[in-house]
């Protein structure tokens, strides 16, 4: 195929080069091999330029490289380009390569510090419900719709995302549903493509230790927004990041929790008075597609935003307002995103992947209106990221929830001692607060003290099924932990 043909491929670049047949595009040289194109750019921890020749040595037929005026390039026998800011030319050089198979599909993108992952998999549920083949990729994997593949980023490498999006494509998928981090817009590996719909959820603090402020983060989170038709950006009112956006982008879909929401001349879609009960929530619909009644099995306030969101970017690509109603509570709960365990005879233990102060405060509020006994907290932070998260994480369980478990999440090469003395830091009472550095221990510390009437929200892992100390990533699953420790206890009663 002519764009996988070296002078096809950067002829769009202004670049003369032979026609030379090229496998496949690799950035990093331990995967290159014979007739691959290596990109060589500087990366966030390595510079791949130092690279270039061990590439060459295992085959890869063509090198292209980051020029920035002060590298120079090795003596090779293979063709050598140097591209000056490349980064920011690889979405659409591998669109090329993989014969842009984004065209070819309605591609959503949703990008927030939370709410990514259940949003991008209640579009692919709800176009699956509808009678399509949908799509996912994000921080639960990539793959079509219920057979996701684990994938090391959010946001893979501009290669990867492409590569993924034509495997998709060659699935049958007629929709993807893709998550799009800060790290992945700021870095340009969705840059070159069509999004049909995009949608924001909400800034709250994270990746600090990467975007330094939370203005620069927001920066980056606003620049998925210029890779759309300004009608077809979805839009969290309810967020005050989202408030701020929506003045700057009339045309914008605007979505809420809280009622009509006023000043904003572009179509709305908001919930009233959402009722919820054990099995889910039903709500209100008022919009400017229609109104009506939807009822989800999710649990949870915030999850009623989700599935606005899901069902604005729904709406915008054309979906009937009716027939999203009429599927909606065939809508399925996401893998280890309030996901429970356990209830009846025993306490109700809920997994979520709540890793930020507000993720935190949201899962603790939502679970509140559920919970007839007590509410349990058990959570930790992550090694070798931001500090300054930790006493905010602590505090927010303290604050609503009515008893508290500090527990290690992945240490990393972090001593959890001193992760847990950042946590403990910001409690206002210590003394009432129980540490347990084994998460399984302290998953059945809690299970074993906590009545049938109580709820334990086990936070921050969520679908993971792995823990991370030093620089060992052992199996290790929440969900699996707390079925085991729920099993150990029911037996326990016979």
């Amino acid at each position: 195929m002519s764009h996988r043909v070296l002078d096809q491929l950067l002829r769009p670049l202004g670049i003369h080069a032979p026609a030379l047949p090229l496998t496949d595009i690799q950035l990093d040289s331990r995967r290159a091999g014979p007739g691959c194109l290596f990109v060589a750019v500087r990366g966030h921890q390595v510079d791949g330029r130092r690279f270039i020749e061990q590439a060459v040595a295992q085959g890869a037929a063509a090198v292209l490289f980051e020029e920035d005026g002060e590298f120079v390039a090795p003596e090779l026998t293979v063709p050598c380009f140097g591209i000056p800011a490349l980064p920011a030319r690889l979405s659409e050089l591998a669109g090329y390569f993989y014969d842009q198979p984004a065209h070819k599909l309605q591609l959503v993108g949703i990008t927030g510090t939370n709410g990514k992952s259940t949003t991008a998999l209640l579009v692919a549920n709800w176009r699956t419900l509808l009678g399509g083949k949908a799509g996912v990729m994000g921080t639960i994997g990539n793959g079509l719709f219920g057979e996701l593949v684990e994938a090391q980023n959010t946001t893979g490498s501009a290669v990867e995302v492409q590569a993924n999006l034509a495997a998709l494509q060659q699935q049958g998928a007629d929709l993807v549903a893709m998550e799009v981090s800060s790290h992945g817009l700021v870095q340009h590996r969705v840059s070159a493509l069509p999004f049909a719909a995009t949608v924001f959820t909400n800034l709250s603090r994270d990746h600090l230790d990467y975007h330094g402020t939370m203005e620069a983060y927001g920066a980056a989170k606003e620049e998925l927004l210029k890779l759309v038709d300004e009608p077809n950006a979805v839009i969290n009112a309810d967020d005050e990041v989202g408030q701020a956006w929506l003045a700057r982008y009339p045309e914008a879909v605007a979505f809420g929790v809280n009622g009509p929401i006023e000043n904003h001349p572009g179509r709305q879609l908001t919930a009233q008075d959402p009722h919820f009960h054990q099995q889910g929530f039903h709500t209100r619909i008022n919009s400017s597609w229609g109104n009506g009644v939807l009822s989800a099995p999710l649990l949870g306030r915030f999850n009623v935003s989700n599935v606005l969101a899901a069902m604005g970017a729904m709406l915008v690509l054309g979906y009937e307002f009716d027939a999203l109603l009429a599927s909606a509570p065939r809508l399925q709960a996401v893998t280890g995103r309030m996901e429970c365990f356990g209830g009846g005879n025993a306490p109700l233990a809920v997994v979520d992947y709540a890793h930020t102060p507000d993720a935190l405060e949201k899962a603790l509020q939502a679970l509140r209106v559920h919970c007839e006994g007590q509410l349990w907290c058990l959570v930790g932070c992550g090694g070798d990221r931001d500090r300054g998260k930790r006493p905010m994480m602590a505090a927010m369980a303290e604050q609503y929830a009515d008893r508290v478990i500090l527990t290690d999440d992945n240490p990393r090469t972090e001593e959890p001692a001193q992760i847990m003395a950042d946590m403990v830091a910001g409690l206002r009472d210590p003394a009432v607060v129980q540490i347990e550095h084994d998460r399984t221990r302290a998953i059945a510390l809690a299970l074993g003290q906590a009545s049938k009437q109580d709820i334990i929200l086990v936070a921050g892992k969520g679908h993971e099924d792995y823990q991370i100390i030093g620089t060992d990533k052992r199996h290790y699953s929440d969900r699996e932990t707390v079925a085991a420790a729920l099993h150990t206890l029911l037996e326990s009663f016979r």
